[in-house]
Order: structure tokens, then C-alpha cells, then sequence
């Protein structure tokens, strides 16, 4: 059987999403098969857009991928950025990341 980490989405509105993603997926991917609103994944997961930034939980930051320079680059392109932005599309599940705490932004880029 798959392990499902559970990740907390939560939108600008202060709406809660609980929702049990199987290891391998990404936060995206998460959002998307369970209708999460907020996140459009416009490239569908190609880090080609920043229609799936989120804002990482601070104590979650360290325990998540590195950061890619392309990654880097499409962030320049979301609304809004902090120090904690990511694509969701990049950031892919594991074990690990069960609890894993996600805000998202007012509006996507």
C-alpha cells in the first residue's frame, strides 16, 4: 500500500484543506485531484508557469527539495513572493512530508 502524507492547504481566505496525497505526487497534483481552489497549474506541472505557487510553512522549508534555478526563475513571474515561495508542481511528496502545512497566495501569477 502507497503511504498518503497528509498536507494542510490553506487558502488566502483562511479555508482548510486536510487532504491525504499519495507519496510521489506533488503538492500540486494533490490540489488538483482534490479540487483545492487557489492553485490553477496552468503548465500542468512543467515548472513553466507560477500558477501553482504556495507559501511553505516556515518549519517545513528545511525538510523540503532544494530549490532549482529554474524554479528560481518562474518565481519571478508569482504574485507576491517571500522568502518561503515555491512551485507547488516541484515540491513531490514523500513519508516524510505527512503534516507538511502549504498557505496559498491571493492570486496566482
Amino acid at each position: 500500500m502507497t503511504y498518503m502524507p497528509k498536507v494542510t492547504y490553506i487558502e488566502h481566505n483562511g479555508t482548510t484543506h486536510e487532504i491525504e496525497v499519495e507519496s510521489g505526487l506533488s503538492i500540486m497534483e494533490g490540489a488538483i485531484q482534490n479540487g483545492v481552489p487557489g492553485i490553477d497549474a496552468d503548465c500542468g506541472g512543467a515548472c513553466a508557469c507560477a500558477t501553482c505557487h504556495v507559501y511553505v510553512k516556515e518549519e517545513w522549508v528545511e525538510k523540503i527539495s532544494e530549490i532549482s534555478e529554474s524554479e528560481k526563475d518562474m518565481l519571478d513571474f508569482a504574485f507576491e513572493t517571500k522568502n518561503n515561495s515555491r512551485l507547488s508542481c516541484q515540491l513531490i511528496l514523500e513519508e516524510k512530508h505527512d503534516g507538511l502545512v502549504v498557505n496559498l497566495p491571493e492570486k496566482q501569477g
